[in-house]
Parts: structure tokens; C-alpha cells; sequence
């Protein structure tokens, strides 16, 4: 009750914006204008990392990427481009202490990845090394992934360390770069919280895959039985080009 006479008095004093321009709109999320702009990556894609194909195939069907060098995950899956229309929504999640965003997203991330929330047991966050995390304060791919366990259920735990300070990824010049830089960075220090189990992996970006390519390797080495990805955006290449 309290809450519904607050919510009108709240939106008079601090209107929503936009998420994407900062322009007033009549409830939180994007504007028309953003909206229209948005890149939904919800056509037909890679069964396996889901880059979008761009024409429907019959059946389930892998890019050459995938084919190739078939990756540690079993599939990962994206709301939504990562491109100058997307990017300043996710950056300020992720930098900016946007975390009134995390409900409205965490919702996304649910639609988006409803079948395979269905078969998981728990949700693990990319983590953060805990000197990125104390300048950063909040780790959003954790916030992002206690609002989605929340919403469906599911058991949230962090059970992967980031066992050694990196450079950013955004500083790498390359795909090679960026996996050699996250090879054995990750560690689950309780293997059996793991064991057996199907479990959501969570980010914000995903950029070439490598990150989450090595979270996934060490979930699978600590006995996780399949790692599905999900993240709010990734940079979309040619599918021959991906991973």
C-alpha cells in the first residue's frame, strides 16, 4: 500500500529516465528513440556461442568458430548487441553506480535466457579480483545474478575467485591477447559446491569470449557438469570470426 503512493511521489521528485540518452520517459528502461535503436539478438544464431546467423537455418547449427575449437562453455547467450547504442546504458551499471538498473536488466536477462534458466542449478558471477572490487565497490555482474536467482529461484553463489590480478581486457590488442591474459586466472577453491551441477554463468559484456571461456574451463575442471553463459550484450562479429 505504502508503496504505491510512493512510487507516483518518487517519480514526481526524481523522474525516470532513459537508461540509454537520459531523456525522460514514463517508466524506467530506453525511450523510443533508444529503444529503435537497440540491436536485439534474438534472431537465429550459433547453437553453441549464439553469435546471430543472418539467415534462419533448419535445426541446431554451429558457426565454424564453434566447429573449429568448440568452446568450454556449452552455450552463451545475449540480450543485445554491444555497440554505441548499448554501450552507455552497460557502462553505467558498471562504472557509473547505475545499480537502479539491476532489476530492469536482471528482467531482460530472464526472458532472454528462460529455457536455460530452467535446467540450472545455480547462478556464478564473473568475479572480480578483490582490488578491482574494493576501488570498484560492487561487482555488477553480481548484482546482476543475485537479481536473477532471486527472480527465479535459483541458487546465487560466487563460488569462483579471480585467483590473480589482470589488466583490464579492454587494454588488449587482440583476441590472443585477451586469452592469454585470463589463462588460469580463475579458480572454484570449493569444488564440491560445483560438482555434478548445470550452472548459469553471468556477465555484463562479451567481447571475444575469452573471459567467460575461462571461467567456464575452471567451473568444468572443478567437476561442474555444463556452464551456460549469459550476459547483457556482446560484440557482434562475423560468425567465422568469433572465439
Amino acid at each position: 500500500m505504502l508503496g504505491n503512493v510512493a512510487k507516483p511521489v518518487l517519480d514526481l521528485l526524481f523522474p525516470p529516465l532513459c537508461i540509454g540518452c537520459r531523456a525522460p520517459v514514463g517508466e524506467a528502461g530506453f525511450c523510443a528513440d533508444c529503444w529503435s535503436g537497440i540491436t536485439f539478438l534474438d534472431g537465429p544464431g550459433c547453437a553453441c556461442c549464439g553469435i546471430p546467423f543472418p539467415v534462419a537455418l533448419e535445426g541446431d547449427n554451429l558457426c565454424a568458430a564453434c566447429l573449429a575449437n568448440p568452446p568450454a562453455f556449452d552455450s552463451a547467450r545475449a540480450i543485445m548487441a554491444y555497440d554505441d547504442k548499448s554501450r552507455g546504458a552497460i557502462l553505467g551499471l558498471k562504472h557509473a553506480d547505475r545499480l537502479d538498473l539491476v532489476p530492469g536488466f536482471a528482467r531482460w536477462l530472464g526472458r532472454t535466457g528462460r529455457q536455460t534458466l530452467a535446467q540450472c542449478d545455480l547462478v556464478v558471477p564473473v568475479p572480480l579480483h578483490r582490488w578491482r572490487l574494493w576501488q570498484r565497490r560492487y561487482n555488477q555482474a553480481a548484482e546482476l545474478g543475485r537479481a536473477l536467482a532471486r527472480e527465479w529461484r535459483l541458487v546465487f553463489d560466487p563460488v569462483l575467485v579471480r585467483s590473480r590480478a589482470t589488466p583490464s581486457q579492454g587494454a588488449m590488442a587482440s583476441a590472443k591477447a585477451r586469452r592469454r591474459n585470463v589463462q588460469r586466472a580463475f579458480q572454484v577453491p570449493e569444488p564440491a559446491r560445483v560438482e555434478g551441477k548445470t550452472v548459469l554463468l553471468l556477465d555484463d559484456v562479451m567481447t571475444t569470449g575469452a573471459t567467460v571461456e575461462a571461467c567456464a574451463r575452471a567451473l568444468k575442471r572443478a567437476g561442474a557438469a555444463r556452464v551456460h553463459v549469459l550476459v547483457l550484450a556482446r560484440v557482434v562479429k562475423a560468425p567465422d570470426v568469433l572465439i
